[in-house]
């Protein structure tokens, strides 16, 4: 990152049509005396204001300007946008982003601001972000500001909203806060409610040592985590709550995607994993549940979280989708499975005890698991959230992460 006085503020967008908005942000910012590079993602083929013209933007893709202008909408809004990507990776002076626009421009801006490192500032107004705004946000710490009007033109309410855009960019940019003092590596623990009194005696034992960042493992904290590992600022992962894979494998609404503990085979970091939470899949309000699921067991876990038990089958499919990305994991790993229960309701008396259910997953995973010198599978006797598994949690970590001692619990 460029140091404050050279840094710039980059106001990016669809020049051709959103010009004028564009324009009125860029002033507003000079007024505060940033320097400001203007970057146009038009498709258009039309004149351009700005200071980085789009063909110079379009060049940045794979192949390419000529996978952006390719005469239809479609594929040169998509073209553009990994090109956009690209050149914001590329450039060294970038102090923090801002745009406005519509769905469009919305689509266009938010990959190239999801580049950027955590931390750096960035600013989209836009006219979707008062709905789901989860496709453009995704791991990343882009600050949405809903447009209140469409951004069409300067009037009295998009005059004073993005005027505050720009001035929140610019307090950003200005004022950046310290680097903390610390100098304990950072170390990444994924959390679902029902694993929490595990994760909190990890953490309790650890943090004097680590700096522990507890990610809610809800689809997007799970990417978050490891867009974290992706730009190095995790020293290893203590991966308790797997639970993402279900909903990506059975269809629920908190799935992180299928590339879920893929960075770990481009980045050779520690890896300690367990089953947290692999016995259910997560829906929203009781009445969202799809029918096909209205048979199984169920449990309302509040008014607007259902969950749904696994099944024995979805469990092997789970067990060997985890067995693969163990499998292909750089690093060294430990994987640790209780079989007291993966989770605060499944374990006698609770709703979703099922030995069957995780006899199978444990099987799965073990079947497929490829061991080695510095990989190895783990079966415990205990429920994940009790001590003696955190426990062992705490001793696996030490071990991948050859940290002394005095790291170890009292």
């Amino acid at each position: 990152m460029a140091s404050s006085s050279t840094r710039a503020a980059y106001v990016v967008g669809t020049f051709d049509t959103k010009s004028r908005e564009l324009l009125y942000i860029r002033q507003c910012l000079e007024k505060l005396g940033l320097r400001v590079v203007t970057v146009d993602l038009s498709t258009s083929g039309k004149p351009s204001s700005a200071s980085v013209h789009p063909r110079e933007v379009a060049r940045h893709h794979p192949v390419g300007e000529r996978a952006v202008f390719t005469g239809d909408r479609g594929s040169a809004v998509t073209g553009m946008a990994i090109a956009f990507e690209h050149f914001t990776r590329s450039r060294r002076d970038m102090g923090g982003m801002i745009s406005a626009g519509g769905s469009g421009g919305t689509s266009l801006a938010t990959p190239g601001m999801r580049a950027l490192p955590v931390g750096c500032p960035k600013v989209m107004v836009s006219t979707m972000a008062s709905g789901d705004t989860r496709p453009y946000v995704g791991p990343s710490d882009i600050c949405m500001m809903y447009s209140v009007t469409d951004v069409q033109g300067i009037n009295r309410i998009s005059e004073r909203v993005l005027a505050n855009a720009a001035h929140a960019l610019a307090g950003m940019i200005i004022h950046p806060v310290a680097e903390s003092p610390t100098v304990k590596p950072a170390l990444g623990l994924t959390m679902f409610g029902v694993t929490t009194p595990c994760v909190q005696a990890v953490t309790k034992r650890l943090e004097d040592a680590w700096d522990c960042l507890v990610f809610h493992a809800t689809g997007v904290g799970g990417m978050s985590m490891e867009k974290l590992v992706e730009s190095g600022m995790l020293a290893g992962v203590i991966d308790v709550s797997t639970t993402e894979v279900a909903d990506e494998i059975v269809g629920g609404v908190l799935s992180a995607g299928p590339t879920r503990m893929d960075v770990f085979a481009r980045h050779a970091v520690p890896y300690v994993g367990s089953c947290g939470a692999l016995d259910m899949v997560n829906f929203g309000a009781f009445d969202t549940v799809p029918e096909r699921f209205k048979s199984r067991t169920l449990y309302r876990h509040n008014p607007s979280v259902t969950l749904i038990r696994t099944t024995a089958d979805e469990c092997r499919l789970i067990g060997e989708f985890i067995a693969t990305k163990l499998n292909a994991m750089t690093g060294p790993v430990r994987f640790l499975m209780p079989e007291g229960g993966v989770s605060a309701i499944d374990k006698p008396g609770q709703p979703f005890h099922d030995p069957q259910a995780d006899r199978a997953l444990f099987a799965a995973i073990e079947a497929g698991f490829r061991t080695g010198s510095d990989r190895k599978l783990i079966r415990l006797p205990h429920h994940i959230n009790d001590e003696a598994f955190a426990n062992a949690l705490v001793d696996a970590w030490n071990e991948v992460s050859r940290k002394p001692a005095s790291t170890l619990r009292a």
